[in-house]
C-alpha cells in the first residue's frame, strides 16, 4: 500500500510540474522576442488608426488595451488601460492629442494621449461597440454597437447628442467629410447614409449578400468603401446610390479595407492573411502581399500613401512598403552581431539605435529591412546590389555624405527621396542631428591600418 501511495505522489508531483511549474520556467528563461513590428498585445489586435501626421499608431486588441506606438521606430509609447474588455475600435481625434476607443465593456472612452489617462467615459451602450469615429472637425464622436444603435456625442461636454436606432448590430461607421453624413453598416449587408443633425435615413446602398464589416470613404467624399462577410469589397458612388464595382478576389471573409490618402487605390485583409492593394478605377489587383498566417482585422494607409499597416490575430501589427511590397522592421532572428552603439559614450549612438533596426553595419550580417551601412560615406545611392532598393533610390544620383545625410534626416526621407521604404524619420535638432551622422561615421568607416 506504502508502494502505491507514493508512486501516485510521484505522479501527482510530476503532473503538478507539467501543468503549472514548467510552463512559467519555459516562460522565465524563453528569450526575448526580436524586436520588430509593433508588439505588445497579449491577444489578438482588432483596430488600428494612423495620426494625420502619420508619426503615431493607435491600436485596440483582446488584451483589454488600446496601445500608442511611434511609427517611426515601431515603439509602444503608451497603454492605454481601462476597458474591462475586449477593445474593437480605436480613432484619434484632429490635432493627434486625443482618441477615441470602444470595446465589449459598451463604453467609449475618450482619452487624454499626452497623459495616457481617460479625460471621458461614455456610457449608454448596451451591447459591445464595434465602430467609434470623429467628426472632420473634432466636435462630435459616433459608436455603433451591437444593440443596434449609432450613438452622437458631444466630445467637449461628453453628452449623448442623438441616439439613431438601427435596423440591426452595426459593426462599422464613418463621417463623410462634410460632418454632415455619417455611414453605417450592419448585420444585414445595407450601408445606410444618415443626417447627423437630425438622425434621419438618407439612402441606402445594396448589394452585399452578407453581414458587412468596415467602411471607408474617399477623401473627397463621393465613394464609400464597404467589405463584407460575402468576400467581398464593393465600391459606391453616393450621389447615385449605385455600386460602381465589386472587388471580388478574397477567398474568404474580408474584415479591413481602407481608401489611400489621394482615393485612387485601395486596401482590403481578411481571414486568410493576405494583404491586396487595389486600383479603384480599374478594380485591379496591383499587389497582393501574405502579411500574416492569421485573420488580419484592421489596415490602414499611412498619410503619405507610401505604406500600409495590418492588424492581426497574431498580436502583430505590421508595416509594409507597397511599392516595393517589402516589411519593414523584419526581426533578425539570432542576431549575434555586436551592438557597440548600446555601450558608447558618444552622443549620436542613442540616435543610432533606431538606424540599427533596420541596418547592419555588416556586409555580411543578418539581411534586414534596409540596406547594410558598411562603407556607407562615399557610397553611391542604391550601390548595394543585391539590394531590393525603391524606384526612387534606383532613379537617385549622389553619394553618401556629411551634406546628402544631412539633407536626409533635416528634411525627412519623404521630402528628398519620395517613395523610398524608409519610414519618416526626422531630426529636427540639429545638435543631435549632428551627432547622429559623426557617429554614422565613426562606426561605419573601418580604421585605418
Amino acid at each position: 500500500m506504502d508502494l502505491i501511495i507514493n508512486w501516485l505522489l510521484v505522479i501527482m508531483r510530476r503532473s503538478l510540474f507539467i501543468s503549472f511549474i514548467a510552463p512559467a520556467l519555459a516562460l522565465l528563461f524563453a528569450p526575448a522576442p526580436a524586436a520588430a513590428d509593433m508588439l505588445g498585445h497579449g491577444g489578438m489586435v482588432r483596430s488600428l488608426a494612423v495620426s494625420a501626421d502619420g508619426t503615431r499608431v493607435l491600436t485596440g486588441g483582446f488584451d483589454y488595451t488600446a496601445r500608442l506606438w511611434d511609427f517611426g521606430d515601431q515603439k509602444e509609447l503608451a497603454v492605454l488601460d481601462a476597458h474591462e474588455g475586449p477593445v474593437n475600435a480605436v480613432a484619434f481625434l484632429p490635432g493627434g492629442r486625443r482618441a477615441l476607443t470602444g470595446g465589449n465593456d459598451r463604453v467609449l472612452i475618450l482619452w487624454n494621449l499626452g497623459t495616457g489617462k481617460p479625460a471621458r467615459r461614455l456610457t449608454g451602450h448596451t451591447d459591445r461597440i464595434m465602430a467609434v469615429a470623429a467628426s472632420p472637425k473634432g466636435t462630435l464622436a459616433a459608436s455603433g454597437g451591437w444593440d443596434r444603435t449609432v450613438r452622437l456625442w458631444d466630445i467637449s461636454s461628453g453628452a449623448e447628442v442623438r441616439v439613431i436606432r438601427h435596423p440591426t448590430p452595426v459593426n462599422a461607421l464613418a463621417f463623410l467629410p462634410d460632418g454632415a453624413r455619417l455611414v453605417t453598416g450592419g448585420h444585414d449587408g445595407i450601408v445606410r447614409v444618415w443626417d447627423v443633425a437630425s438622425g434621419q435615413p438618407l439612402g441606402k446602398l445594396v448589394g452585399h449578400e452578407m453581414g458587412i464589416t468596415q467602411l471607408a470613404v474617399s477623401p473627397d467624399g463621393r465613394r464609400v468603401l464597404s467589405a463584407g462577410i460575402d468576400k467581398t469589397v464593393r465600391l459606391w458612388d453616393l450621389a447615385s446610390g449605385r455600386e460602381v464595382r465589386m472587388l471580388a478576389r478574397h477567398e474568404n471573409q474580408v474584415y479591413g479595407i481602407a481608401v489611400s490618402p489621394d482615393g485612387k487605390t485601395a486596401l482590403s485583409a481578411g481571414r486568410k492573411g493576405f494583404l491586396i492593394q487595389w486600383d479603384l478605377e480599374r478594380g485591379d489587383a496591383i499587389r497582393s502581399i501574405h502579411a500574416h498566417d492569421r485573420i488580419v482585422w484592421a489596415v490602414s494607409f499611412t498619410p503619405d500613401g507610401r505604406f500600409a499597416l495590418t492588424a492581426s490575430s497574431d498580436e502583430a501589427v505590421r508595416v509594409w512598403h507597397l511599392k516595393s511590397g517589402d516589411r519593414i522592421g523584419i526581426p533578425a532572428e539570432g542576431d549575434s552581431e555586436p551592438k557597440p552603439w548600446l555601450t558608447s559614450n558618444h552622443p549620436g549612438a542613442r540616435m543610432f539605435r533606431k538606424c540599427a533596426r533596420c541596418h547592419s553595419l555588416s556586409a555580411n550580417g543578418i539581411r534586414r529591412s534596409g540596406p547594410h551601412f558598411a562603407g556607407l560615406f562615399g557610397r553611391r545611392v542604391g550601390g548595394i546590389p543585391d539590394y531590393n532598393y525603391s524606384q526612387s533610390l534606383r532613379d537617385a544620383d549622389f553619394v553618401w555624405d556629411e551634406k546628402t545625410l544631412h539633407t536626409l534626416f533635416d528634411q525627412g526621407p519623404d521630402h528628398m527621396l519620395p517613395g523610398t521604404k524608409m519610414p519618416l524619420q526626422r531630426i529636427p535638432n540639429p545638435a543631435e542631428l549632428t551627432a547622429l551622422i559623426d557617429y554614422l561615421r565613426e562606426i561605419t568607416v573601418p580604421p585605418r591600418k
